[in-house]
């Protein structure tokens, strides 16, 4: 009897019944990622909050203080904190995943499974990160005397939706980071880029009426204004929601394009 492997065509490549079949690697990558990202430092998972409430400080000062800039009724650190839950995962994570499809080359040319679980799973592990930034909320709200609402049900979604842009443009900066290793100078610069093109120190609705849906076309600024609506009991603007979701989607399947059209020469190439 003769058995014929042959690599998954098109879409199939990243159908979710072959990721499913694949679920234990999955698993097994995503705890590597984890024990690999915070392995020999001396403050380990403490980093994840750090880096947030770093910048929150830096920006509660910077804009609040000296620019001048409002947060309405909410104090302008919960306002800052909220927004750079998201903003962190989805830069920590892209950056991640756009390296771990040259750094898992060893395994990429040895044996055969779908590509994408490489960045899905350095995506993913960028979870556990963003659940401990949310844990300093808790104290954070209650030294500002801020309890959520109702609005908290907007949670799941605005995670989802984080998750999402973080795995499209992950995906998408991956394989071509795997042909063109200029992509590792680039990076950096356009996650700084990004991060003042996105409504992290402001709110899309301090802009003036004819920029915010030129904002609006960010996929980062849906699931920014949705943590803060949710965490803050903000209201959410749903077209800003809308078009921004728009864009993830496109960006979602502007990734996923790219990424099956690299695909097959990442072992020639990596």
């Amino acid at each position: 009897m003769h058995i014929r492997i042959r690599p998954n065509r098109g879409w199939t490549a990243l159908s979710p019944h072959a990721l499913w079949a694949h679920r234990e690697l999955l698993a097994l990558l995503i705890w590597r990622d984890l024990r690999v990202r915070y392995a020999q430092t001396a403050l380990g998972a403490a980093w994840a909050v750090l880096q947030p409430l770093s910048m929150m400080l830096l920006f509660s000062v910077v804009f609040s203080r000296v620019s001048g800039l409002h947060s309405g009724r909410v104090p302008y650190p919960l306002f800052a904190y909220a927004a750079l839950l998201p903003w962190t995962f989805f830069s920590n994570a892209t950056t991640h995943a756009a390296h771990s499809l040259v750094a898992s080359a060893h395994i990429l040319t040895k044996v055969y499974f779908p590509r994408v679980l490489v960045p899905l799973a350095t995506v993913l592990s960028c979870l556990v990160d963003l659940l401990l930034g949310l844990v300093m909320l808790a104290p954070l709200m209650a030294f500002y005397r801020a309890a959520p609402g109702w609005h908290l049900l907007w949670l799941p979604l605005a995670v989802a939706l984080a998750t999402i842009v973080a795995l499209g443009a992950g995906i998408g900066i991956a394989a071509v980071n795997v042909k063109y290793r200029d992509v590792r100078f680039a990076l950096p610069f356009a996650i700084q880029l990004w991060l003042f093109a996105s409504p992290v120190f402001y709110s899309t609705e301090q802009l003036p009426a004819r920029w915010q849906w030129v904002a609006a076309l960010n996929p980062v600024a849906a699931p920014i204004e949705a943590f803060r609506a949710s965490l803050l009991g903000l209201p959410i603007d749903i077209r800003v929601l809308c078009i921004s979701g728009g864009a993830t989607i496109l960006l979602l399947a502007a990734a996923a394009m790219t990424f099956l059209r690299v695909e097959r020469s990442f072992a020639d190439i990596v």
